[in-house]
């Protein structure tokens, strides 16, 4: 009997107009970061080389319209870091002011789930819109960028020499320092909260992409992480980025709700606490608009 009233309340929130804006804020605020952010990656050159260009300039003069076809593209450019950087944590302040309160990313949601700022079924449903909204975003900037410039289009990728326990370790590290920063901004009595809330969490973006991108690429973000992948159809060392963010999520959420800020007295209370949150009606739930907007994937 209880598992049924757990579903039918659960269901019962699911068809409510609020989850249901809820749900579609996370799609659209993930596809929206990620297609500005992984835009960054893929770099256009500002000059062509000098045989191109020339090559270029011969065919525009032929009298054969077949011949435009062969036109040369630019070559592609290394990716700045510096400026990748920039535009993950940009593009992470932005959207976190048009679209309010939202997490776009798994890690982030599964430490405020942990934390039972979540119900679960609201943790998977953002879950799955987050991935859905990282599809969107990859297949739309695939197929706006020529072939010729695609490149790997934002995919993370062990580097050449790092060991893949180091990779896990650079991106739960990476993961744990922002989480504990949506921790901190979500906390009603944090000055931080309402005003440098969004500047908080484009700072720490920026911070993880300056430190883990010469390693990792920097996933921090499994969804950040799988758009890339399934469009490519490149796996390979996929489960690194979705491991290390989450025990970096699950580490900071210790931290935070643990040890610093401690929420519970003992395990049995954390217990009692989730079975209320399984029984609770919906309007009655932890309200999502006390937690903190993300990335992050990021």
């Amino acid at each position: 009997m209880r598992m049924l009233s757990c579903l039918s309340l659960a269901l019962r929130d699911m068809w409510t107009l609020s989850f249901l804006r809820d749900v579609l804020r996370e799609f659209l605020g993930t596809a929206f970061f990620l297609l500005i952010a992984l835009s960054s990656t893929t770099i256009w050159p500002a000059v062509n080389t000098q045989n191109s260009i020339s090559h270029n300039a011969e065919l525009y003069t032929s009298s054969s319209p077949s011949d435009l076809n062969s036109l040369q593209a630019p070559p592609a450019c290394p990716t700045d870091p510096l400026m990748v950087a920039l535009a993950f944590g940009a593009a992470l302040l932005v959207v976190c002011v048009c679209m309010g309160e939202v997490q776009l990313n798994p890690a982030v949601t599964l430490a405020l789930g942990l934390g039972l700022r979540l119900s679960p079924w609201r943790a998977a449903m953002f879950v799955g819109a987050q991935l859905l909204g990282a599809l969107a975003a990859s297949a739309t900037l695939m197929g706006m960028v020529p072939a010729t410039l695609r490149g790997h289009m934002g995919l993370n990728e062990v580097a050449p020499g790092v060991l893949l326990y180091q990779a896990v370790s650079v991106e739960t590290a990476v993961t744990f320092q922002l989480v504990l920063c949506v921790l901190a901004v979500s906390r009603p009595s944090s000055a931080a909260s309402q005003s440098l809330g969004p500047l908080v969490l484009g700072i720490s973006v920026m911070l993880g992409h300056l430190t883990a991108i010469g390693y990792t690429g920097c996933g921090m973000n499994p969804a950040r992480s799988f758009g890339p992948a399934m469009v490519i159809q490149n796996f390979n060392n996929h489960w690194v980025y979705w491991v290390g963010p989450c025990a970096g999520a699950m580490l900071a959420w210790l931290l935070h709700d643990v040890l610093l800020w401690p929420r519970w007295s003992s395990a049995g209370d954390w217990t009692t606490e989730f079975r209320q949150l399984l029984l609770t009606v919906p309007d009655k739930q932890p309200d999502p608009e006390h937690t903190a907007g993300l990335e992050q994937d990021t």
